[in-house]
């Protein structure tokens, strides 16, 4: 899977769209992102009927990371809030999604390969500026190991060409107990794990990113590297 921010036909391979970092506190866990890199995450937006909100910061190549947590503005949803937010007691890397055009015929083609990634739906948001952002999704974690959720954004401006400040994306790693069949999912939805190479070990995802102090990992918590 290669990185990248230009238009897709159907047939093309998928890009690293964004990661995902999910908190129960959203204002701290920003705070703390800025002070460790050395750089400050800019509001995205509040996701309707979901209970959360987001702060971004750009990765380059058209990618970017997104801070999500509860939304206290909003009611409690009707179920649990995505990426197990009601449940953690701290920030963690818990996902990332790749960038398709055509979900449809990507959901079609991986579940012909053995691996179902969920019935895409659509979702949007409001910017700061007022903004809509819509897009289609696949159900974030979906997987059994450290498969990433679909998503088609249309024609709808992407985050990251939004002049977000940026972190340059150094590494991506991932552990999980089967390293096997985490590679057979990955393959069924046609995509490359973008970073080192899959091992075996606790499920889990780091990211390091290169903050203005020195380089940063992302996995479970913050922590300068």
């Amino acid at each position: 899977m290669t990185p990248g921010s230009g238009s897709q036909d159907p047939a093309a391979p998928a890009v690293l769209d964004h990661l995902v970092y999910a908190t129960p506190d959203l204002d701290r866990t920003v705070a703390e992102v800025a002070e460790l890199t050395g750089v400050r995450p800019v509001p995205g937006g509040s996701h309707p009927g979901r209970g959360t909100r987001n702060h971004l910061l750009g990765l380059g190549d058209g990618a970017y990371f997104e801070i999500v947590g509860l939304d206290p503005e909003q009611p409690a949803p009707d179920g649990p809030r995505w990426f197990g937010i009601d449940a953690l007691t701290g920030p963690r890397l818990v996902t990332w999604a790749v960038r398709v055009t055509g979900i449809a015929d990507r959901v079609a083609a991986a579940r012909a390969r053995g691996y179902d990634p969920g019935t895409p739906f659509a979702m949007s948001r409001r910017a700061p500026d007022g903004g809509r952002l819509a897009w289609q999704l696949t159900p974030p974690g979906t997987g059994t190991g450290p498969a990433p959720f679909l998503l088609d954004w249309g024609g709808t401006p992407h985050p990251s060409g939004g002049g977000l400040p940026e972190l340059p994306l150094v590494s991506l790693t991932a552990s999980y107990p089967d390293p096997g069949a985490a590679r057979a999912e990955l393959a069924a939805l046609g995509v490359r794990w973008p970073g080192e190479p899959l091992t075996a070990g606790p499920a889990g995802l780091t990211a390091v990113l290169a903050g203005r102090h020195g380089p940063v990992a992302f996995g479970r918590g913050a922590v300068a590297v």
